[in-house]
């Protein structure tokens, strides 16, 4: 340990996804595909507000698209054929899908309908996308993971202009998840979850990527998942696996440990609340939402949500 353990703070449950939720079947092709001990009934990650202020989630086993009412009840909006892996809200209102079965997907709520918006580059299908994140210029950045570890790593990173332009700009990857921008959008902090590591990816003036490094090196659990960043710009880590939330300073000092009273599987984070103090943590193990409550304020977000 290079540093002295964070003070630890306790969670509480805001929601927990009602028992007729979690109902995939034994033999759901999804929980057939993942390692023995991954959740099996339900898997609920992408934590997001909207700009109605309440929390949009999804359900990747069971290709559902969740809203959460204050009260803590679970609204299903959609049910489709894809594995939704991450949630994010554009700034007029649309929400985007990290389909790891599809591709990146839009969803328009007053529908209902799940249509394709980006599912290829340069012909070819993705390996299984997993993550989205907005910058404050439109422009979307998204991980491509499939089944991509240190045995194949090659998963991928990729930016696509409001224009449409859409690039690869890393391919090195063993399993890309989660991903956010530091507080000035020059760079780019990706979980890379079988390194059990975020990386950081600086961005140049010219569009492409500088020297990545290790930003910080985790150990035990699965690996970091899902990322958000708050007001100082510091990071919060959901360390799947380990039933932990890390937040960490900008020069990547441990400041908190978050702990999950529920379960391992802490996956996404998302902040919320009037003051935007309030961090909301899906845990999948269980199927809930817990909540934690911060000294610093999450950074607003180019769609509205946190």
């Amino acid at each position: 340990m290079l540093f002295a353990p964070p003070p630890v703070l306790e969670t509480t449950v805001f929601a927990r996804l009602p028992e007729e939720l979690q109902s995939a079947r034994a033999d759901n092709e999804w929980v057939m595909g993942q390692p023995h001990g991954s959740p099996a009934k339900s898997l609920l990650e992408g934590p997001s507000f909207g700009p109605d202020g309440l929390l949009y989630c999804v359900d990747v086993v069971n290709g559902r698209i969740l809203r959460v009412c204050a009260n803590g009840q679970f609204e299903v909006l959609a049910e489709y054929d894809g594995w939704p892996n991450g949630l994010k809200f554009h700034q007029d209102g649309r929400i985007f899908i990290a389909d790891y079965k599809n591709g990146i997907m839009e969803f328009d709520v007053r529908s209902g309908r799940v249509t394709p918006f980006v599912v290829r580059f340069n012909l070819e299908r993705f390996k299984g996308v997993n993550d989205l994140f907005f910058a404050a210029n439109g422009d979307m950045y998204f991980t491509d993971q499939g089944l991509t570890g240190w045995q194949d790593p090659t998963g991928r990173l990729f930016r696509v202009r409001p224009d449409g332009e859409v690039s690869c700009l890393l391919d090195n990857l063993p399993s890309p998840n989660g991903l956010v921008m530091d507080r000035n959008e020059t760079a780019l902090y990706v979980a890379v979850t079988r390194a059990n590591a975020v990386w950081k990816v600086p961005l140049l003036r010219n569009g492409t990527v500088g020297k990545v490094g290790t930003y910080i090196q985790l150990s035990g659990g699965g690996g970091p998942d899902g990322l958000a960043l708050d007001a100082q710009g510091r990071l919060v880590i959901a360390h799947v696996g380990m039933g932990a939330v890390w937040v960490m300073s900008p020069s990547g000092e441990p400041v908190w440990r978050i702990r999950s009273e529920v379960g391992l599987h802490t996956t996404n984070v998302a902040y919320g609340g009037p003051d935007l103090r309030t961090l909301y943590i899906t845990e999948s193990e269980s199927g809930t939402i817990l909540t934690a409550q911060l000294d610093v304020p999450g950074k607003p977000m180019y769609g509205g949500g946190h």
